[in-house]
């Protein structure tokens, strides 16, 4: 028999480097405790290849069985599917054959707004609104608000998802993200101009959609077991929560017990405190279940910080293998972060505390000094908008507009946290307050609000984890907190950055990020 020539006799190894410059290795994710976890892994949606891409892997898993073999985690390794009939059918077809499903570490389930019938006046909107937006065929709206309906009533959704949690063996990551069509997008705005009653509207609602999707995936990995660790909700509703905890109470704790990373933010502001209280013991029974949590990150929208204890959430858990903590928009005393600090100051070796404002009797300088006088591990603090709640509050008080990255010690106002066909809305009256993702992240080395390192709360810097004291004799260090220039009043940019520094023992002269 002739032995192989030209690219057949290309080692398994090589053929990897190949398709390595079409599309990135699939198997090459960013770690737990790297600081660019959050942003790149779990806020990010799922990037769509170029057709040429795709097409390009396609045609290389053509040439022959060995091929088609090394060609498939390219293609299944990451699995996103919309909650659409087609995106189903395309779910299901994948997980029935366990050759590609076994490949696949990542699924993204991309949930559409759901469609609310209230009567019938959907065509004299759309041709009121057509010389703004251009002429939407009513018929098309329909088809999709039917499509969903017929998807709720058999349930197939939920069938679905149990195969493909089923067939995903090799399951780590679970991420639920909204997602919005252009039609959908200019259907809301003309809902918001247009002077017909909204009740009298096809509507589109968050709510209701966040809720289902959260449920029927909750219910999916319950039932089959899946080995997935990870899991990443960066748009959730806060009522989701309450259901969950009506829904599945008892097999909760199980579904926790699997977690080693759980990260949500919660991006609507409707009766914020009351059902974050309200669901108070889901979260005591989640964490105290998650002891094997290594990253954990809760936030809500900049413009509503929640006014409940930090321990309204924690609860005082203490997990020993915990290397990132993160926080986002929470009015706290300064004690509170320092208590939940010290409790893992052995092991922790990330803290993110976005969006966080100190209420008055509480000064920034007291959290400082205890994580550089007390903190064993840390290796990297991000203090993105810190600010005092008085200051927040005169901030927004002319304006409730301001955008995330206008508020004072942001560099820039121009932040585009998703691409346009993903959703980046705060609620379903609200849509412009969310979690924010820097598309640079994993390669830029900016040092700003919109650069890589505001948007993490995964671990490691750039540079050496344990770095030392500079010992410099034009060393700029401050000598104590007391020299921090804290006035206990605000906190502009340039002094968080150098806040950042300081409290992991940086040089603030020589140090490069």
């Amino acid at each position: 028999m002739p032995e192989p020539r030209g690219p057949l006799a290309l080692s398994n190894e090589l053929l990897k480097d190949v398709l390595d410059f079409i599309e990135s290795d699939p198997e090459r994710t960013v770690n737990i405790d790297r600081r660019a976890y959050l942003s790149v892994e779990s806020f990010r949606p799922p990037s769509l290849p170029e057709p040429s891409r795709a097409q390009d892997i396609g045609n290389f898993r053509l040439v022959c069985r060995r091929f088609a073999e090394i060609g498939i985690p390219y293609q299944f390794a990451k699995v996103a599917t919309r909650f659409s009939k087609h995106g189903l059918e395309r779910l299901d077809k994948i997980c029935s054959h366990n050759h590609l499903a076994k490949h696949t570490r990542k699924f993204s389930y991309l949930v559409p707004y759901f469609y609310v019938e209230g009567s019938e006046q959907i065509e004299q909107l759309l041709e009121s609104q057509a010389t703004h937006h251009g002429y939407l065929d009513p018929s098309l709206f329909r088809k999709k608000a039917d499509d969903q309906r017929r998807i709720l009533h058999t349930k197939e959704d939920a069938q679905i998802l149990r195969k493909a949690m089923t067939a995903f063996v090799s399951l780590q990551h679970v991420q639920i993200l909204r997602v919005q069509d252009e039609v959908d997008r200019l259907l809301l705005d003309m809902m918001e101009e247009s002077e017909l009653p909204r009740a009298a509207m096809l509507d589109l609602k968050w709510t209701p959609a966040c809720i289902h999707a959260t449920s029927t995936i909750a219910q999916a990995l319950l039932h089959t077991r899946s080995p997935f660790s990870r899991f990443s909700g960066p748009m959730m509703n806060s009522q989701s929560a309450l259901v969950i905890k009506d829904r599945i109470p008892q097999t909760v704790p199980l579904l926790a017990s699997r977690l080693a990373c759980l990260e949500l933010h919660f991006d609507d502001s409707e009766a914020l405190n009351e059902r974050m209280r309200a669901a108070s013991r889901l979260f005591k029974t989640v964490f105290s279940a998650a002891k094997n949590l290594q990253a954990v990150h809760v936030g809500f929208p900049t413009r509503s910080p929640l006014e409940l204890r930090l321990e309204e959430i924690f609860h005082g858990v203490q997990w020993e293998k915990l290397r990132a903590f993160g926080i986002q928009s929470w009015r706290l005393d300064a004690d509170e972060i320092v208590q939940l600090a010290r409790r893992h100051r052995t092991v922790l070796r990330g803290l993110r505390l976005r969006d966080v404002q100190l209420r008055e009797g509480s000064m920034w300088k007291d959290v400082l000094g205890m994580l550089r006088n007390e903190m064993e591990q840390l290796d990297w603090v991000s203090l993105r908008r810190v600010d005092y709640s008085k200051h927040f509050d005169e901030l927004w008080a002319d304006s409730m507009e301001i955008k995330d990255g206008s508020l004072e010690g942001s560099e820039s106002d121009d932040e585009d946290d998703f691409p346009a066909h993903f959703s980046v809305a705060g609620s379903d009256n609200d849509r412009d307050d969310a979690i924010e993702y820097d598309s640079d992240d994993e390669h830029s080395l900016a040092d700003t609000d919109q650069g890589p390192d505001a948007n993490e709360i995964a671990l490691s810097p750039n540079t050496t984890a344990s770095l030392p004291f500079c010992t410099c004799s034009r060393s700029s260090n401050p000598a104590s907190a007391d020299d921090l220039g804290d006035n206990g009043i605000f906190v502009y940019y340039q002094q968080r950055k150098m806040w950042e520094q300081w409290v992991i023992g940086r040089c603030l002269e020589h140090s490069s990020t």
